[in-house]
C-alpha cells in the first residue's frame, strides 16, 4: 500500500510510469501445445504484483468467463489485504480466472501472463510495488498445468526473449488455495477507477499494451 500512495504522489504531479516491454507480439513464442479442449469451465490462479492489473487484462480477454482478485500461497486466517500487505504471510496478490477450455487454452493465458500482464523477471517485486506479496507465481491446479508452464518458462528463457532469467514461481494450487479478497471494492477496481494514480500510470498502460498486441484476444465485455 504504502508503493501505491507513491505511485499517487507521482500521478499528481504528473509524472508517467511506462509500463515494461518486451518482444512484439508477432515474434513472442507460442506456448506448448495443450491436450484437446475438455468440456465445460477450467480455472487458473497467476500472481503477478498488483492484482488490479492482472484483472484488468483477463477480464477483458477472449474465453474468460470470470475474474476473481485474491490471495494465493498463505493460509485462510491471514488471507486479509491488510495483513498481506505486511508481506509476511505467505500470500501473494493473485487472480483466478475461469475461462472456456473450447474458446481459449491455458497456455494463451500464459502468453499473455508472461508477455503483457507483467514482467516475469522482477524478483518479488513490481514497478513500484516490493515485496513477496507482488512475486511472480503460478499456482498449478493439475499435472497438465505445471508441465505447461514449466516447459513455456524453459522455452523463454532459452530463446532469450527477456534480457533477465524469469523468476516465477510454479507452484501448486492444492497446496496454497486461494481466497478472494476481503475488500468488495477491489473487485474490478480498474474498471471503477481508471483515472485513479495508480491505475492510470501502471494499469491502463498494460491494458492498452494487451489490446494493441492481441487484438485477436481482447474483448470490451468485463468478465
Amino acid at each position: 500500500m504504502r508503493n501505491r500512495i507513491l505511485i499517487y504522489g507521482i500521478a499528481a504531479a504528473g509524472i508517467a510510469i511506462a509500463a515494461f516491454s518486451v518482444a512484439s507480439a508477432a515474434s513472442f513464442p507460442d506456448p506448448p501445445k495443450t491436450n484437446a479442449p475438455a468440456a465445460g469451465t477450467a480455472t487458473a490462479v497467476l500472481a503477478g504484483g498488483c492484482y488490479w492489473g492482472m484483472q484488468g487484462i483477463y477480464e477483458h480477454m477472449k474465453g474468460v468467463t470470470n475474474t476473481v482478485v485474491g490471495f494465493a500461497g498463505g493460509k485462510k486466517e491471514t488471507a486479509r489485504y491488510e495483513i498481506v500487505e505486511d508481506g509476511t504471510t505467505g500470500h501473494a496478490e493473485s487472480i483466478k480466472i475461469t475461462y472456456d477450455p473450447s474458446k481459449v487454452a491455458y497456455g494463451d493465458l500464459l502468453k499473455v501472463y508472461f508477455s503483457v500482464a507483467h514482467d516475469p523477471t522482477t524478483l518479488n517485486r513490481q514497478h513500484y510495488d516490493v515485496g513477496t506479496q507482488y512475486r511472480s507465481a503460478i499456482f498449478y491446479a493439475n499435472d497438465e498445468q505445471k508441465s505447461i508452464a514449466e516447459a513455456y518458462i524453459k522455452e523463454l528463457n532459452n530463446a532469450h526473449v527477456f534480457k533477465d532469467p524469469i523468476v516465477t514461481q510454479v507452484v501448486p494450487l492444492q497446496t496454497y488455495a486461494f481466497y478472494a479478497t476481503d475488500l468488495q471494492d477491489h473487485q474490478h477496481f480498474l474498471d471503477k477507477y481508471p483515472t485513479q494514480g495508480y491505475i492510470a500510470n501502471i494499469d491502463i498502460p498494460l491494458l492498452n499494451a494487451f489490446k494493441s498486441k492481441y487484438p485477436e484476444y481482447y474483448t470490451k465485455e468485463i468478465k
